[in-house]
């Protein structure tokens, strides 16, 4: 791998990552670093194909294990295409949602057999890891009012998103068991602040884990 560095967002329904991602790219370009931001599902064409199948709930009546096997192509093709070839060239890449969202969504949620989602994770990853995720904590209920603040008139919740009060607290405390069980990878940051101090509090944790100024 090249001198590039991956750094995944994860959370809840309307948590911030998107925005969050952006203002961490624009950080780093401003620190001349290259930054590529980026989102799973999707991030390539092909894959960008599978989300909108996935988000419009077209594989949720297959099942739990048919979702990951969705997802898991996805990912394959995002990162042979984009994030792989992106860090080899020393970029850094932003990514709102990896593979978190699987271990949480399918694996806990779904109650996927932990062996069974561990070999597909290594098959699809196969060994690319971000070397830093932060933790978007937020309420979901207040998630959830936010995801549908942003909808258009008249569009219906996606397929996580109409999920249950109790899904969503679920996936809640499933994200902070993995931030509790990796904390040399992951940190929890308090998505209730405005996004400028989200921002700032998110530079802050990056600057500490890794090395921000580019070699002369």
């Amino acid at each position: 791998m090249g001198k590039g560095r991956f750094i995944t967002l994860e959370g809840g329904e309307g948590a911030g990552k998107s925005t969050l991602a952006r203002a961490l790219s624009e950080r780093l370009s401003a620190a001349g670093i290259t930054a590529r931001t980026t989102r799973e599902p999707g991030g390539s064409p092909k894959a960008e194909a599978i989300r909108g199948t996935i988000l419009a709930g077209q594989v949720r009546d297959f099942g739990p294990f048919a979702e990951a096997l969705m997802f898991s192509a996805a990912r394959i093709d995002h990162i042979d295409s984009l994030i792989r070839p992106a860090l080899e060239r020393g970029e850094w890449v932003i990514c709102d949602r990896f593979i978190d969202s699987t271990r949480v969504y399918q694996g806990v949620l779904g109650k996927l057999d932990r062996a069974l989602l561990a070999a597909l994770e290594a098959v699809t990853v196969s060994g690319l890891m971000p070397e830093l995720t932060l933790i978007l904590d937020l309420d979901p209920q207040i998630g959830l009012a936010r995801a549908a603040g942003r909808r258009r008139p008249g569009e219906a919740a996606d397929r996580f998103e109409g999920e249950t009060l109790a899904f969503h607290r679920n996936l809640r405390q499933a994200y902070l068991a993995i931030a509790q069980a990796e904390p040399q990878r992951c940190v929890v940051l308090d998505a209730t602040q405005p996004p400028e101090a989200l921002a700032e509090a998110a530079w802050r944790v990056l600057r500490e884990r890794l090395p921000v100024d580019p070699e002369p």
